[in-house]
């Protein structure tokens, strides 16, 4: 692998001599107002003689520009939305370099009454300690929710349970706008009630700086919601229809005057996700098995409103009150044909088992942040925020067991009641200062507490009542408080920068279950040292490293004991005794950035001890699984990343990753160890047609892989979305198909010398259909590319 990252960083350096030989254009666009850089403005060379454009790109965050051409008639061309578009003719080349100075564009009055947004961004640019994947520009997941973006950002994967993978491995923290959210709990659909057309960019950090919380082993993960700011009414509507159902509508609007800044987004709509799935569960020693095989049909309604205002009392100080109401309402069904077998294979009993389960899952949050820059200088402010949240959960499953053969058949009638409410406060402070033009300093702290309480029973149906099974129902609570201080120091040059950090936590976790009198009190402190540099080794090739001591708390539903019976052979339950699980992560990144092409590849290993993964062990022929601390995890891994315009009419990116795991620790008193691989890949297909037609194609492959008990089946999935730009682009049509063939599966074998389990899972098509339309200064929703949540 090492040799891998050696060819890379050679192929780059390679590649950059190669374009050396032309003529290198360099500059900086800024706002002539405010003289502020413009990110993302439009930089092209033209032909002199013809007028066709010979490159192009946009700019950097700090506004500057880098192209290359081996023509050497030529003008610039520089434009950005709202402003006057300059040409550049007169310049000098010297030693074949051009450098076109700041270049100041002035706000165009006239079109600034109605902007409609033409350009794309592009899909992924670096900054010293975090990707960031600028939502936007793909096809493939009209009506899409949170999750399908992220399963399209590149080192992240969403598996068919809803779980979020990061370079294939869980742990992960998610944060709205930088800070904890109650959409982004274990409860209910999470991040479902959150729709494409609402997400700006995705913020991915493999080895987050000491600012930030040091939860999630394998990462953090920060999704920053759209908020329009130009001045004047700015707003957009989305309508989503397919198959399944699939129905949303989205509506924002946002005013801004001098002194006030008024956000809002509404989103509601409903989804219908049919699943097909089969168990296995045999006992080795005698050769009995139970199989069931059926099918789940889950349907919700969700309902999502955000409201906030920034009140600007000069042009230093700012508030902003916030507010977030959403609401799922859930009905889920699903039969299962279940039948038992003898050591020979010979049929015993049969029975069905239907299951129907209602829930409601409401949940608020309320936010006040304070923000006080202290000069002109842009980075230099206090910030202050405090932010409430709530989530319920009342859900109701009934189970009726139908018998159709045999003695053994089951039948009766059980029911599940779980009555589950949690409160959150975070507590936020956070100083950035710039020190002469290239130091930055950051310090700054956060108190969070978490409380819960779970009500869970399950009762069946004896003689007409309903009797509760005291070993499976009790009172759950759980409170925990973490408080973290941190501080950080940033270098940052034309050529090197680094960024050392440290961050303190004090961790508090109590759980207690009311009926059994069974209480865990864990009080733990930590320190999580980080470390991010960079180099520029060339103009477009520049190297960055990072280290980060991360810890991954149990959540609620890991230590809540409470058992689902859906399958009464195979149940899960959370284990109150978990304890954390810490990362050491390192890795070291190749970036070669062109204006034709740009290629990623990074080199990554992390260490993990008190590994959390579900273990299943075998009761009186039931498979019962829980998270369980089992010894140590050494992950190494490769990542490439890449993106290339072969033509004006098509671009094509891809990403690779690559994880080799070594395990070992003791089960049991046992001894045990053994390593696996697993590997992913992605590739996206973008053409651009005529009459402003923008097709998409997404093939995405995942490997099989093995973990302390299981093999886990790979598959192989395709992705399909077509756009059309009408009325001058602020009307945008858009067709998706998620899962075209149908092949995205679920499943797993488990063996053991005392049983035998298989799960299988699995979800078809989903065909999408959008339009959305931008008015006043807005922009109509082009969403971004992912697959349907599962």
């Amino acid at each position: 692998m090492k040799y891998m990252l050696i060819w890379i960083l050679f192929f780059g350096l390679d590649i950059t001599s190669a374009y050396s030989q032309g003529i290198e254009v360099t500059g900086k666009v800024v706002d002539a107002k405010s003289q502020s850089p413009i990110e993302f403005a439009t930089i092209k060379l033209l032909n002199s003689a013809s007028g066709q454009m010979i490159a192009g790109t946009t700019t950097l965050a700090n506004g500057n520009l880098l192209l290359s051409t081996e023509n050497k008639n030529f003008s610039v061309e520089v434009s950005f939305i709202g402003f006057i578009t300059q040409q550049i003719k007169e310049f000098e080349v010297v030693d074949n370099q051009v450098n076109l100075g700041t270049i100041s564009l002035e706000q165009d009055t006239k079109q600034m009454s109605e902007v409609v947004v033409q350009g794309q961004r592009s899909t992924t640019e670096f900054q010293l300690d975090k990707r960031v994947f600028n939502v936007g520009q793909d096809l493939s997941s009209t009506g899409a929710s949170a999750l399908d973006v992220l399963n399209n950002v590149p080192s992240v994967t969403v598996n068919i349970e809803g779980q979020i993978l990061l370079r294939g491995t869980g742990g992960v923290q998610i944060l709205i706008n930088g800070k904890p959210s109650v959409l982004t709990n274990d409860g209910g659909n999470a991040l479902g009630t959150l729709t494409a057309d609402m997400i700006e960019k995705v913020e991915v950090m493999t080895n987050p700086s000491a600012k930030y919380n040091a939860e999630g082993t394998s990462g953090i993960i920060n999704i920053v919601l759209k908020k329009e700011e130009k001045k004047g009414v700015n707003g957009s509507v989305s309508l989503n229809t397919g198959v399944p159902n699939n129905h949303s509508l989205g509506f924002s609007l946002n005013k801004r005057t001098e002194k006030f800044n008024l956000f809002s987004q509404i989103g509601v709509g409903k989804r219908t996700m049919p699943e097909d799935f089969e168990t296995i569960n045999s006992n080795s020693s005698t050769g009995a098995e139970v199989r069931s095989v059926g099918e789940v049909e889950k349907n919700e309604k969700f309902f999502n409103l955000i409201l906030g205002t920034d009140y600007y009392f000069n042009d230093k100080n700012v508030i902003t009150v916030s507010g977030n109401y959403a609401m799922e309402i859930e009905s889920e069904n699903s039969t299962g044909n279940f039948s038992t077998y003898n050591g020979q294979g010979a049929p015993l009993s049969g029975w069905q088992r239907k299951e129907n389960t209602e829930a409601t899952n409401p949940k608020w949050q309320y936010e006040m942040q304070y923000k006080s820059d202290f000069s002109e200088e842009e980075e230099h402010f206090l910030l202050i925020s405090a932010i409430g949240s709530s989530f319920a959960k009342d859900q109701s499953s009934t189970f009726v067991n139908r018998p159709s053969f045999g003695e053994d058949a089951q039948s009766g009638e059980q029911l599940s009641d779980n009555d589950f409410s949690q409160a959150e406060y975070t507590f936020q402070a956070d100083y950035t200062r710039p020190i002469a033009e290239k130091f930055t300093l950051e310090t700054g702290g956060q108190y969070f507490i978490n409380e819960v309480k779970n009500d869970y029973s399950i009762a069946a149906l004896e003689s007409g009542v309903w009797v509760v099974n005291p070993a499976l129902s009790n009172n759950f609570f759980y409170k925990q408080k973490v408080l973290g201080i941190y501080g950080t120091g940033a270098y940052e040059a034309d050529k090197f920068g680094l960024k050392l950090g440290l961050r303190m936590e004090n961790t508090d976790i109590h759980t207690l279950l009311e009926e059994t009198n069974e209480e865990n009190g864990q009080n733990f402190t930590n320190l999580f040292p980080t470390v991010h540099a960079s180099y520029k080794v060339a103009k477009t090739f520049s190297v960055q490293g990072g280290y980060s001591r991360r810890i991954s708390r149990p959540r609620f539903f890991d230590l809540n004991p409470f058992y689902n019976i859906r399958n009464t052979y195979s149940v899960s339950t959370g284990n109150p005794n978990l304890l954390p699980e810490y990362t050491d992560s390192y890795e070291v990144t190749g970036i070669l950035d062109h204006s034709l092409f740009s290629l990623s590849a990074s080199v990554y290993h992390r260490y993990i001890t008190q590994t959390i993964e579900d273990v299943t062990i075998f009761e009186d022929n039931i498979n019962i699984t829980k998270p369980m601390n089992i010894g140590t995890n050494n992950v190494t891994g490769l990542e490439i990343n890449g993106k290339m315009t072969p033509t004006d009419w098509w671009s094509l990116s891809t990403d690779f990753n690559y994880n080799y795991f070594d395990r070992s620790g003791t089960y049991e008193s046992t001894p045990f160890g053994f390593q696996s691989n697993q590997w992913t890949g992605r590739l996206t297909n973008k053409f651009n047609l005529p009459a402003d037609f923008t097709l998409e194609v997404v093939g995405d492959y995942r490997s099989s892989y093995q973990t302390f008990q299981r093999s886990i089946s790979g598959y192989a999935m395709a992705d399909i979305g077509i756009r059309k730009k009408i009325v001058k682009g602020k009307i945008i049509v858009n067709l998706s198909v998620r899962d075209v063939f149908a092949t995205r599966i679920s499943e797993s074998e488990t063996l053991n010398p005392d049983f035998y389990q298989y799960n299988f899972r699995q979800r078809g098509r989903f065909v999408t259909f959008g339009v959305s339309y931008g008015f006043g200064k807005g922009e109509a929703m082009e969403f971004s590319g992912g697959r349907r949540r599962f």
